[in-house]
């Protein structure tokens, strides 16, 4: 089996939400439930949390997360998580710490499950994959855009709508998880490339925390299908 490292990147200074990494989310800091999925899941051998924020950093270490304190520079609002991913694969392979596959979950997309990850690691070991996307599928997305002479549909052509059961099934990379190669990320500053695989789950798991409103609709959520409460 590879050897399959989780790198959760929560910086702090959120814009949305005041704190939004570790706000209160069905009665543990959102953080909490990442760093959990990971420890629970069987196939990821370590997990490891990113963040300028000691506060961040100090609450993953009581979840069981071991911690990276991320630079500054590559902390703010125009920083990418690719960049989050990189510091930590180079602190890691400077630690000599064996890497095959990085696990790179998003902290505000906490209705997820350790089987969830579990399955898709098998998938991309098994596919032979370089990176993979978590995934939800949709029987009927017709998107729009707004172009300057209107509106104008983008998968599927309106004047000539196909019967529901002959439409083809498509996919949401749904932003949950990521799984890729250090080598990958390292040559396209990217954490898709190469051969792409997806791991799909169901669609109530897709959705993610941004605001106020998505907060409380992804605690009922959680309430409903993971707590049962």
């Amino acid at each position: 089996m590879a050897n399959v490292i989780a790198i959760i990147p929560a910086r702090g200074n959120s814009k949305g939400i005041l704190n939004k990494n570790i706000i209160d989310f069905c009665g543990k800091p959102l953080i909490a439930w990442t760093i959990e999925q990971c420890i629970k899941a069987k196939n990821v051998n370590d997990v490891w949390v990113s963040s300028d924020d000691d506060s961040i950093l100090d609450i993953a270490k009581q979840y069981g997360a071991k911690i990276i304190k991320r630079p500054c520079e590559i902390s703010g609002d125009i920083a990418t998580s690719e960049s989050a991913w990189l510091h930590a694969i180079d602190f890691l392979q400077q630690k000599k710490i064996p890497l095959d596959t990085i696990l790179a979950p998003q902290v505000t997309s906490p209705l997820r499950e350790a089987v969830d990850i579990n399955n898709a690691i098998s998938k991309f070991i098994e596919g032979d994959y370089d990176s993979m996307f978590s995934s939800s599928a949709a029987d009927d997305l017709f998107l729009w855009e707004e172009s300057e002479t209107g509106l104008d549909s983008v998968n599927y052509d309106y004047k000539n709508r196909k019967r529901r059961q002959d439409i083809k099934e498509q996919i949401i990379e749904n932003g949950s998880f990521y799984l890729f190669k250090p080598e990958i990320i390292k040559k396209y500053n990217n954490r898709l490339g190469g051969k792409i695989g997806h791991s799909e789950m169901e669609f109530w798991k897709m959705f993610e925390i941004d605001n106020l409103d998505d907060l409380k609709m992804c605690q009922l959520l959680m309430q409903g299908f993971l707590l049962k409460v």
